[in-house]
């Protein structure tokens, strides 16, 4: 949960994914039961990490992983998000956030998962953002 005064990365990056990416993605901080039911599935988690000022501005470290039937799906569904995070989330303002940066640490690429009916890629990112004043 996102401190007074700070903004929780993940529900924003979900909904904000979400509305982006459409009906025919789930975009959730958790995996469930029904994963392979509910494909492509993308998940946002954000991990430990820092701010810049101890309040306000946020420094987040994302994981955002992209489940998929094939590998060809999972890899164009992960390089359109990223496309989207970098050009049209970076520089913008949503109804809680001003998302001053976006910096990609760990480019798409094949991550291991125990399921082999599934493809999984994953990125990581820096987001740098602070409440809506």
């Amino acid at each position: 949960m996102a401190a007074v005064g700070s903004v929780d990365v993940e529900v924003l990056l979900i909904g904000w994914l979400q509305s982006q990416l459409g009906s025919g993605v789930v975009v959730r901080d958790e995996l469930d039961n029904n994963l392979m039911n509910e494909l492509p599935t993308v998940s946002v988690e954000r991990l430990p990490g820092g701010d810049d000022d101890g309040y306000r501005l946020d420094r987040a470290l994302v994981d955002v992983d992209v489940y998929a039937a094939t590998r060809g799906d999972a890899v164009r569904l992960a390089a359109a998000i990223r496309g989207l995070l970098l050009t049209q989330l970076a520089g913008s303002k949503t109804s809680s956030a001003v998302v001053g940066a976006i910096r990609t640490e760990s480019a798409p690429g094949i991550r291991p998962y125990e399921n082999t009916g599934l493809r999984r890629v994953g990125a990581t990112y820096s987001i740098i953002c602070h409440p809506v004043s």
